[in-house]
C-alpha cells in the first residue's frame, strides 16, 4: 500500500498557484488535479530539472538551459531543440519538443531521447547518436545503463536487453503467463520500485523472477467490453500462499543466465539488490514471510553460490529493510547500511566481512534519505527529521571525525540531488509560508544561491487561514501534529461544522511545516464552503521512529482512533466548532479509519465518506498485511478486533462508501462484504461505484470524485 499511499499524498497535495486576481472562491476545476483550469494554477518552478556532470540544467521553451550559479551569472543555452533535431536528422521522426529529453546520469554527456518508436543517447559534446534502440512502442519498463549504454525491457511477461547498435537479445523465454520476470516484485514493497539492476559499469544485469503458479487468481471484471471481460490478477492475500521470487544474473556478452542460489523457504521476500563495485557478487536482504528476521546475505554473480551471512537483524514485530548497502567511494572493502535497531532510522557502517565498525548517525531522529558522497568521498550527505519531525533538512557528516554539518539554511522540508562529482547540492524547499525555493550550494564550502524563488500564488486571493499545532497523544506523553483550516471569512462567534480529513496509516505524513502545511486542495474547497478542516498525524505515522510507528502492530485502527479521538477532543474544546456535526473523510488507510471512528464512535460522527477502505484485514495483501497484523492464524483477535465488517450494525450517522471496480489494492470485496453485513444488520450505507478506475480516481473523474464527496457532506452534515 506504500507505493499507493505515496501517489495519493502526491496527486492530493495543492499545488501553488499563478497569481490570477479573482474575488469569487476557487473552483473544484482550479483545485483539483484533471480539473479544466488546475494546470493555470501549477507552481511556477523550472521544468525538467537535471544534473549534467556539475551543470544544472532545466528546460525552457525549445531549449535546454544551464542554470546560473551565481547571483551575477546569467542562464547559458546548453541545446537548442533545433541542435538536438539536426544530431538525429538521419532519422525519420524527430522529437517535435524537449517533453522526452533528459540526460542518462548526473555523470554522463548522453541525453535520453525518447520518440514515438525509438530511444535514443545522443552526446551532447560529439553531436553524436551514441545509441539507438527501435520498437520502444512495444517495451515495458526501461532501464538503462549509463556506461555500457545497453537497454533492459520487457515485452508481456519476458525480459530482453538491446545492445547500442539495436540488436536485441532475449534474456528469458517464459511461457506461463504466471510468471513475470524484469518487473517490480512482493508488491512493491520494501523498498522496491523496478525488476532490473545494471552492474556500476552496465556489462551485466540482475532481475527478479516471480512464479505465481501458487498464488489464487483474483476476479477483476472490465465492463467497458459489450460482453463484460474477465481480468484475472494475482493476489496473495494474508494467510495465503505467496508468491516466489528468485535473482538471476544475465551477462549480454556470453548470453547466459545464471540463478542465484537463495534456498528455501521459498516464501521468503529478497529485497534492496546491489552489486559490489567489482562487479562479482551481489548482495540482498532476505526476510523471512514472518517480516522479524532479516538476513544480509552475498552471492557469486557468476556462479549463484552463497559466499557468506554477513549479519542478521531481528525484532519482536517487524524488520523492514528499504535500501539497498552503498559501498564507499574510496573504499570498496566497507558498506553503509540503514537499520531501526536502536529506535530511529540511521546509519552503520560495516565491512564485507559483516563486521559491525560504528554507528555514524545517531540520535532521537529518522534520517530518511541518502544522498551520496561529496567529491573527495570522505563526507556523507543525508536528509533527516532531526530538526523537527515536520521539517527535512540536509546533513553533510564526514566518516572518519563524524563532524556534522547542517546545509540547508531556511525552515521547511527539504529534498536535493547531488551533482554528477558531488561537488554541488540541488536543494529544492517550501514552507507554510514558501511556496516554493531552489538553491544552488557548494558541498564544501556550503556557500548558496537561491536560483529561483516561486511568486506567492495566493497574493491576489483570499484564503482560508492554514494553522499548525500539537496535541498530546492518548497515551498523554506523544506529540500529535495537526493542521487546521477555518472558514473563509472566520467569525469566531459562529459555530462550524467541522470535516476530520484522516489517513493514520504507516508511512504517511499529511502534516508537515511544506507549502500551506500540506494542504489538499479539497481542504481549501471545504473551507470556503463554511467547512473547518482538521487533519491529525496520529502514532503509527511516519518520521517519530519505530516505537511510535509500530504500537500499532496486530490491532491496526485501534490506537490510530484513540489518537483521532484525542483530536476530536481537542475540537470540541473550541468555542467556534459544533460538536453536533462532525465529518470524517479518508481514502484507502484512510476509509479504513473513517469506517472506525464512524463505528467505534457513532455517537460523535454524524457523516463519514470511506474511499477504497480496508474493511477486513484478511482480503488485503500478504506484504503489507502480514507485516502490520502477522497473518490471520497467528492473530485471529487482532483480526477481530480490525474487522469493520463485523462492526455494520453500529452505523448510526450517514456513511458513503467509493470504490473503483477494478481496484486492484484495495479490492472491492471489501466494500461488498461490509454492504452485505450491513444488509444482515438492518444498517443503511451509501455506495458510489467509480467504473473502469483502479484504487485511485484519476483525470477528469478526479473533480467529479470531489463533487461527489462535497454534496454528501452539503446534503448531511452542513
Amino acid at each position: 500500500m506504500k507505493s499507493v499511499n505515496l501517489l495519493i499524498l502526491l496527486i492530493s497535495i495543492l499545488f501553488p498557484m499563478k497569481s490570477y486576481s479573482q474575488e469569487i472562491p476557487l473552483t473544484l476545476e482550479d483545485l483539483i488535479p484533471g480539473g479544466k483550469t488546475f494546470n493555470k494554477y501549477r507552481a511556477e518552478i523550472p521544468r525538467q530539472i537535471d544534473w549534467w556532470q556539475d551543470k544544472l540544467t532545466y528546460v525552457k521553451g525549445d531549449s535546454i538551459m544551464i542554470a546560473p550559479s551565481g547571483e551575477k551569472d546569467k542562464p547559458q543555452v546548453l541545446l537548442s531543440l533545433s541542435d538536438l533535431q539536426a544530431g538525429l536528422n538521419l532519422e525519420a521522426r524527430l522529437p517535435k519538443s524537449l517533453n522526452m529529453v533528459k540526460f542518462v546520469s548526473p555523470r554522463s554527456n548522453d541525453l535520453l531521447v525518447i520518440t514515438a518508436d525509438t530511444l535514443y543517447f545522443y552526446d551532447i559534446t560529439k553531436k553524436t547518436i551514441t545509441a539507438r534502440f527501435s520498437n520502444t512502442d512495444k517495451m515495458s519498463f526501461h532501464d538503462w545503463a549509463d556506461k555500457s549504454r545497453m537497454l533492459a525491457y520487457t515485452k508481456k511477461n519476458n525480459l530482453f536487453v538491446q545492445t547500442p547498435e539495436g540488436k536485441e537479445y532475449a534474456v528469458t523465454n517464459e511461457v506461463d503467463s504466471q510468471i513475470v520476470v524484469g518487473q517490480s516484485v512482493h508488491r512493491n514493497e520494501f523498498g522496491i520500485s523496478k525488476g532490473t539492476f545494471w552492474s556500476p559499469s552496465g556489462k551485466k544485469l540482475a532481475f527478479y523472477r516471480m512464479d505465481q503458479t501458487m498464488v489464487t487468481d483474483y476476479p477483476l471484471v472490465d465492463i467497458s467490453t459489450r460482453i463484460a471481460t474477465l481480468k484475472d490478477i494475482k493476489y496473495p492475500m494474508a494467510g495465503m500462499k505467496s508468491h516466489h521470487v528468485t535473482v538471476g544474473v544475465y551477462d549480454p556478452e556470453s548470453q547466459k543466465t545464471i540463478y542465484l542460489k537463495t534456498g528455501t523457504p521459498k516464501e521468503k521476500y529478497l529485497t534492496n539488490i546491489a552489486w559490489s563495485p567489482d562487479e562479482k557478487s551481489i548482495y540482498i536482504a532476505e526476510l523471512n514471510r514472518g517480516q522479524d528476521t532479516c538476513v544480509l546475505r552475498n552471492y557469486d554473480a557468476s556462479t549463484g553460490k552463497l559466499l557468506n551471512t554477513l549479519f542478521t537483524e531481528t525484532h519482536a514485530k517487524y524488520v523492514e529493510p528499504e535500501t539497498p548497502i552503498v559501498f564507499l567511494k574510496n573504499d570498496p572493502t566497507k558498506f553503509l547500511w540503514f537499520s531501526k535497531r536502536d529506535g530511529f532510522n540511521h546509519l552503520y557502517l560495516y565491512d564485507i566481512a559483516g563486521k559491525q565498525l560504528k554507528q555514524i548517525t545517531s540520535g532521537a531522529w529518522d534520517v530518511t534519505s541518502f544522498l551520496g558522497f561529496d567529491a573527495s568521498g570522505e563526507n556523507i550527505l543525508y536528509i533527516s527529521a532531526e530538526e523537527s519531525p515536520i521539517e527535512k533538512h540536509i546533513y553533510k557528516q564526514n566518516l572518519k571525525s563524524g563532524k556534522k554539518q547542517l546545509l540547508s539554511k531556511e525552515e521547511g522540508v527539504h529534498t536535493a540531488t547531488l551533482s554528477g562529482s558531488g561537488k554541488y547540492l540541488y536543494d529544492r524547499y517550501t514552507s507554510q509560508y514558501n511556496p516554493g525555493k531552489i538553491a544552488i550550494a557548494d558541498v564544501k564550502s556550503n556557500k548558496s544561491y537561491v536560483w529561483h524563488t516561486a511568486k506567492d500564488p495566493y497574493r491576489n486571493v483570499t484564503l482560508p487561514q492554514i494553522s499548525l499545532g500539537t496535541i498530546k497523544a492518548d497515551d498523554g506523553n506523544a506529540d500529535l501534529y495537526y493542521r487546521l483550516i477555518k472558514p473563509l471569512n472566520f467569525d469566531e462567534t459562529k459555530k462550524y461544522p467541522v470535516i476530520v480529513y484522516v489517513y493514520g496509516g504507516p508511512h504517511s505524513q499529511l502534516v508537515d511545516n511544506s507549502w500551506m502545511g500540506q494542504a489538499r486542495g479539497w481542504d481549501i474547497y471545504m473551507a470556503e464552503k463554511g467547512y473547518i478542516v482538521f487533519t491529525l498525524d496520529n502514532r503509527g505515522t511516519l518520521s517519530r521512529g519505530i516505537d511510535f510507528e509500530n504500537i500499532t502492530h496486530r490491532q491496526l485502527g485501534v490506537v490510530e482512533t484513540q489518537d483521532q479521538m484525542s483530536g476530536v477532543n481537542f475540537l470540541k474544546s473550541l468555542p467556534y466548532v459544533d460538536a453536533d456535526r462532525i465529518g470524517v473523510h479518508g481514502w484507502s488507510f484512510g476509509g479504513f479509519m473513517t469506517l472506525n471512528l464512524m463505528l467505534r464512535h457513532p455517537e460523535t460522527f454524524k457523516v463519514g465518506v470511506a474511499g477504497g477502505p480496508v474493511t477486513d484485514w484478511k482480503y488485503y495483501e500478504i506484504m503489507y498485511g502480514e507485516r502490520y497484523m502477522d497473518s490471520p492464524q497467528e492473530n485471529p483477535e487482532g483480526y477481530k478486533n480490525s474487522n469493520m465488517v463485523e462492526r455494520a450494525g453500529d452505523l448510526k450517522g450517514r456513511l458513503l462508501l467509493i470504490h473503483g471496480d477494478e481496484d486492484p489494492t484495495v479490492v472491492m470485496q471489501h466494500s461488498l462484504q461490509f454492504l452485505n453485513s450491513a444488509v444482515k444488520k438492518g444498517t443503511h450505507p451509501d455506495f458510489f461505484v467509480y467504473p473502469g478506475h483502479e484504487h485511485n480516481v484519476l483525470g477528469r473523474d478526479r473533480v467529479h470524485l470531489h463533487e461527489h464527496i462535497t454534496r454528501y457532506f452539503d446534503d448531511f452534515l452542513k
